[in-house]
């Protein structure tokens, strides 16, 4: 059988200034007929802009594409003017970017956005292509098309907006769908939509599709075959059982290991010196009675973002917190931290109600009590060196002594999160992703903290990084006697870092139990669909867990996507529902 895309012996580089970078060297790949194939890889391996050089939507200058051809439908790709390939993207291969909302056109309506391709590559009118975009908005699970169809993409949850982006990659039925990273920025329950949604779409219009991804749990459930890149190369190509049961080059290895798995045992904490055989009997380091947070959305319309909450958490131990976007956990850890005023209820850390201190008694607490964000660029003064990021909290809190004193303590905490002391005198631009994390540790260290909230501090990391920081933080647990609230949706890194964990759904804590028996004995059924949604990386348990999906819808005949819609809740706010 011929493929219908040959990509051979591919490079491309990228100039700046003088200098020359390249980026792929030397790949070549096939995709069959309504076949999935998955590129898997760290970031800066190549895989999108292998992608985008399949696409030509690489901007050139700077991309070069030096040598190589892509073969698509026995024409070659790389030889095709602008003009040509304009008629191809859209109708013959369609694409679905990583962030659904940078790649939807903020000013248009989303039923416009669709109808567009339909008018230029099936010279459908106006008054059909209405019609079948109507159509296709059913296709994707969106219900209320003829509302949908009106209003605009900020009016759309994440979900949402990348079923969308779905329907426009796949109304004018091309023969290859190009999926970038198309689920990175969900949670874990719409991701599983979005992936069965993808699949259900290749089965009924026999479409080819390219799956790129860094989760190999997501590539175990959706793809055929696997070709793992690294520097710009395909190390390894093959079966996606043969790759995840006998991986042969030792990098394929390594991403396979640094995959933490649900159905693998909790390993047990190193023994250290910060949990006391009395620790139960103990005041917990932490105590959260009754917290309330609400926003007021104007006409009288309220957001209970934290709706009644209370927990504990014990010196030396690590807390989990778990749910999708708009459960409330992360408004949780800042509510904790007074970066938001609580609306209600108690905090109170060591015995002291942190809620009820003055601005300048605060001052001194946040000594005790620091935060890890989601995002290490976006949290890190770009115009600041390093010296000066992490020298500022010294600064702050009068714990910098002299000019040296400062900059070898912050050498010192560089070299205690795993960093070299002389990237002092650098910029964040400078560093990786895993480094501005390890920088952004960093900075919570330098005050001596006793209790951290860690808020999302591996979703925007490859998972070898995340694998690299968790450790970090474990060894820093165990060395400086830290308590952690790990707040996360990646429930797989949750069961291994935690020692107990609070799922929350809708403002409120549905469910909180040890790590292991949450996990092995799940009672609420949120809890239940969280789990159940989460790709596990092993084919043979992920097609297992198909089957059971289709057996509990009644068989594959009756499948149908309005299942897993969204539903509406209070204020105006949308929650996804999962799979019944």
């Amino acid at each position: 059988m011929q493929p219908i895309l040959k990509v051979n012996n591919l490079h491309v580089s990228f100039q700046s200034h003088d200098e020359e970078r390249s980026a792929v060297r030397g790949v070549s790949f096939e995709v069959y007929k309504g076949e999935t194939l998955g590129i898997v890889g760290e970031s800066g391996s190549g895989k999108s802009v292998t992608a985008r050089s399949i696409m030509r939507l690489l901007p050139s200058p700077p991309a070069h594409l030096k040598e190589g051809e892509v073969i698509f439908l026995g024409d070659n790709l790389a030889a095709k003017s602008e003009k040509q390939m304009e008629h191809i993207r859209g109708r013959e291969i369609g694409m679905i970017f990583q962030d659904p909302m940078s790649s939807l056109n903020p000013t248009i309506r989303i039923g416009e956005q669709i109808t567009e391709s339909l008018v230029k590559h099936r010279k459908l009118s106006r008054k059909a292509a209405r019609q079948e975009t109507l159509e296709m908005l059913k296709q994707v699970g969106i219900r209320d098309s003829e509302m949908r169809y009106r209003q605009y993409p900020h009016e759309f949850s994440g979900g949402m907006r990348q079923r969308v982006m779905i329907a426009i990659a796949l109304v004018c039925q091309p023969a290859l769908l190009i999926a970038d990273e198309p689920t990175t920025a969900l949670d874990v329950t719409i991701q599983a939509q979005i992936l069965n949604l993808m699949k259900h779409m290749q089965e009924r219009l026999g479409t080819s599709i390219i799956l790129i991804t860094h989760d190999l749990g997501v590539v175990a459930g959706m793809c055929d075959r696997v070709a793992v890149m690294k520097d710009g190369e395909i190390v390894e190509t093959g079966t996606t059982e043969d790759i995840f049961a006998r991986p042969q080059h030792p990098y394929t290895q390594r991403l396979l290991n640094a995959l933490p798995r649900l159905d693998e045992k909790k390993k047990p904490k190193a023994p250290g010196l910060i949990i006391q055989g009395a620790g139960e009997a103990k005041r917990p380091l932490l105590e959260v009675r009754s917290l309330k947070q609400h926003f007021d959305l104007g006409k009288g319309r309220v957001l209970r973002a934290v709706n009644d909450i209370s927990f504990h958490i014990r010196e030396g131990e690590t807390l989990g917190m778990v749910g999708e976007s708009g459960s409330g956990k992360s408004t949780t850890g800042r509510s904790i931290l007074r970066l938001h005023e609580p609306t209600g209820g108690d905090v109170l850390f060591q015995g002291m109600a942190v809620n009820r201190l003055n601005a300048h008694e605060m001052k001194t607490m946040r000594r005790h009590m620091q935060m890890i964000f989601q995002d290490p660029y976006a949290s890190l003064n770009p115009r600041f060196k390093v010296l000066d990021i992490i020298g500022e909290a010294l600064d702050v809190h009068n714990l910098a002594g002299s000019k040296s004193e400062r900059k070898k303590r912050v050498e010192e905490l560089l070299d205690l999160v795993g960093l070299d002391p002389a990237f002092a005198i650098r910029y964040p631009h400078e560093f990786s992703g895993g480094q501005r994390q390890r920088i952004g540790i960093a900075r919570a260290l330098a005050v001596e903290p006793k209790f951290i909230v860690c808020d999302e501090p591996l979703s925007a990391l490859d998972m070898s990084i995340q694998a690299q920081v968790v450790k970090l933080l474990e060894e820093l647990q165990q060395r400086l006697g830290l308590t952690y609230l790990f707040i996360a949706h990646d429930l797989s890194m949750v069961k291994h870092i935690s020692d107990r964990v609070a799922v929350m759904y809708m403002g409120r804590i549905v469910e909180l139990a040890e790590s292991e028996e949450l996990y092995t004995n799940p009672q609420h059924d949120y809890t239940k669909s969280l789990l159940a949604a989460i790709p596990v990386p092993d084919p043979k348990i992920e097609a297992l867990k198909k089957r059971v999906l289709l057996e509990e819808q009644g068989g594959g005949d009756k499948y149908n996507l309005e299942q897993s819609s969204l539903v509406e809740v209070s204020a105006g706010h949308w929650v996804a529902s999962h799979f019944n």
